[in-house]
């Protein structure tokens, strides 16, 4: 919704108030004035003063009765408008004590009021983002534990093997490769937790330099050489040298985020794409692979922390990687796009150049 509609609604939403007060005051006025016009008509007041003291109980009784009508009116249209607020703060309070289902609902009357409106479906969008996430923080924990275990069994297993002795030099090769290859495993899961943990909060991006993307993108690609060389990929790096200013550190956990991705995902003998094209306003890096394809319902949420494409869970991976990528990015004023169809998936990594002197 745009600000001058948002100003509308909002005007119309204390105009909807301040009539509901301005009925209670009405309708107070209207009874003690039908009053009035009664004990006048009827002569109540008259006869009253034929007794001892009788204005003055006559008024007394009068500002006592009026006072009843009114609280009792104020108290009848105070509960009407009041439920919607009470349905809020009853949502609000299964929300906090972990309900995601509850959903807001207003009623037909407020229901229809565009704040209204609004305020239920941001509450309701709310709900199933919390939901949604909290779906993800489990399957996290249980996907995550089961792959942080598997390691472990290795590399215990193998150990023991090693310490009985009476083996080949050949299978001791074979053991202690399993051995590294796993504890690089271990500690690939650890490094994108912590990274994650690290730049999720960060606000204010440090040790900002110049330096040379081409050689940190090769450098990324030779990291990565024994996984791709398993997979008997053909590299395809298409780039000149570049400079771009950013946090040196940060951005190659990117790129080695989306090269090993990338790497994952490739079919058997396919070709592993890096591009490099600069424009006047902006760098921008694209990572191609060529196999499976990222579902098309997956959209955005490929990007949220947890979350896995790949709900087989064939190829190696904690949901995290891309969330981390993401916020980077966010981190040097950029942005990360893809596009995913007929076996060729390319991430897109844009840095702008005029943002750059605005980073610290």
């Amino acid at each position: 919704m745009k600000k001058s509609e948002q100003r509308k609604s909002r005007r119309a939403l204390t105009l909807l108030f301040g009539g509901v007060t301005f009925l209670i005051l009405l309708a107070v006025i209207l009874v003690v004035g039908a009053l009035v016009y009664a004990a006048v008509k009827f002569d109540w007041i008259t006869r009253l003063e034929s007794r001892s003291a009788g204005r003055i109980l006559a008024t007394i009784g009068l500002g006592l009765l009026s006072l009843l009508i009114g609280a009792g009116i104020t108290f009848f249209i105070s509960r009407i408008t009041m439920k919607p607020i009470n349905n809020i703060i009853n949502a609000m309070n299964e929300l906090a004590a972990g309900n995601f289902g509850v959903r807001l609902q207003l009623g037909k009357f407020l229901g229809r009021h565009p704040t209204m409106r609004e305020i239920s479906d941001s509450f309701n969008k709310m709900a199933e983002e919390l939901g949604r996430t909290e779906i993800l923080r489990s399957d996290f924990v249980s996907n995550f534990s089961h792959e942080f275990k598997t390691p472990i069994v290795s590399i215990a297993g193998f150990a023991k093997l090693l310490r009985r002795g009476n083996l080949t030099q050949a299978q001791r090769q074979e053991y202690t490769a399993v051995i590294a290859e796993e504890s690089m495993r271990l500690s690939d899961m650890a490094t994108n937790v912590l990274n994650l943990s690290r730049v999720e909060n960060q606000t204010i991006l440090s040790d900002v330099t110049r330096f040379n993307l081409s050689e940190q993108l090769r450098a990324c690609v030779l990291l990565l050489e024994e996984a791709w060389t398993k997979k008997q990929l053909d590299l395809d790096l298409r780039f000149d040298e570049v400079y771009v200013r950013g946090n040196e550190e940060l951005l190659r956990q990117v790129w080695i985020n989306l090269l090993d991705n990338a790497v994952k995902f490739s079919d058997f003998g396919a070709e592993l794409g890096v591009e490099i094209n600069e424009a006047p306003d902006a760098t921008h890096v694209t990572i191609t692979n060529y196999g499976q394809a990222i579902p098309p319902e997956a959209g955005d949420r490929i990007f949220q922390k947890f979350y896995q494409a790949d709900e087989s869970h064939a190829a190696q991976g904690n949901g995290i990687g891309l969330a981390v990528v993401q916020r980077i990015v966010e981190l040097h004023h950029g942005s990360v796009d893809y596009s995913s169809a007929n076996g060729k998936t390319a991430f897109t990594v844009t840095l702008p150049k005029e943002n750059a002197e605005d980073l610290p």
